[in-house]
């Protein structure tokens, strides 16, 4: 497996500081690869109709693209992950040349991972409607690659339309990864017949091998290669580092690619030494484990 580390953005923020001291220690480290979680409006829990969501506008979320942008100058071979972007409220051409831009900057080391997101107060704010977002989404990965391959294309969706246009630059390596998250059975299916990775974040190690047996019909149904898809499972901070590796040897088990340590589930954790003792403690116990 390779090791992921998450940036805890609710304890660090978005100071340029450290942003670049959290992913030089994670090079330091031996991590493959830097996951950042995003939310583009928290919403604020006295509004008409309460609020009963992870997260209210006083969490910070870093924007991951102009962050990447700044990532991928301070750091060398380290791959830089949305972990998810919210796809359907976004504008996928506006994505397309977004993501391109992080890949070459960084050298062609952007994963982007995908979701359809729950927060309908995120969709109204964006101009997205909330409830096709699953059919959007399949539509969005097809206009990406195609915008990621060809110079010039015609593109007439049930959503997005166009027409004798393309992007200059394109993707160094001619496509970009694209992940998703999720663990519904539509959700599944979806990546088995779409998608280059699975972040299932919490699921459970049995959940996940089920999870993957899916994803692996799917796939061969459609004419791909289940083994091409990657998996990236998540272990979160618990102080107990005999808990994490004996967690992170069970997601081995099921079938994972991947293992992305979340540093940001423990609120003692709020100055970067700390973040960087943790996580380096961590690879250090799953290398020798």
């Amino acid at each position: 497996m390779q090791l992921a580390v998450q940036y805890p953005a609710d304890a660090l923020g978005s100071s340029p500081a450290n942003l670049r001291g959290f992913v030089q220690a994670a090079e330091a480290a031996g991590y493959a690869r830097l996951v950042l979680p995003e939310h583009v409006l928290g919403a604020d829990p006295d509004r008409p109709g309460g609020w009963s969501g992870a997260y209210t506008y006083r969490h910070e979320w870093p924007e991951p693209f102009v962050t990447f942008g700044f990532v991928a100058a301070v750091s060398e071979r380290i791959e830089l992950m949305t972990g998810v972007l919210i796809l359907p409220q976004r504008q996928t051409v506006l994505v397309a040349k977004q993501a391109t831009q992080v890949d070459v900057m960084s050298g062609g080391r952007l994963v982007l991972g995908v979701g359809t997101g729950w927060n309908a107060v995120e969709y109204h704010g964006l101009g997205q409607p909330f409830r096709p977002r699953a059919r959007r989404i399949e539509e969005q990965v097809t206009l990406l690659r195609r915008l990621w391959k060809e110079p010039v294309l015609t593109f007439d969706g049930e959503f997005d339309h166009v027409d004798a246009a393309g992007l200059n630059p394109l993707p160094l390596r001619g496509d970009i990864p694209i992940w998703m998250g999720g663990s519904t059975p539509r959700t599944l299916d979806r990546i088995g017949r779409l998608a280059d990775g699975w972040f299932p974040l919490l699921l459970r190690p049995d959940a996940t091998a089920e999870g993957i047996a899916r994803i692996g019909e799917a796939a061969t149904a459609a004419g791909r290669d289940p083994a091409a898809i990657g998996v990236m499972c998540m272990v979160t901070e618990t102080g107990n580092l005999e808990k994490q590796v004996e967690m992170a040897k069970r997601y081995e088990g099921a079938g994972a690619t991947h293992l992305v340590l979340s540093v940001q589930s423990d609120p003692t954790l709020i100055r970067l030494e700390q973040h960087v003792d943790r996580f380096t403690r961590f690879a250090e116990a799953v290398r020798r484990a």
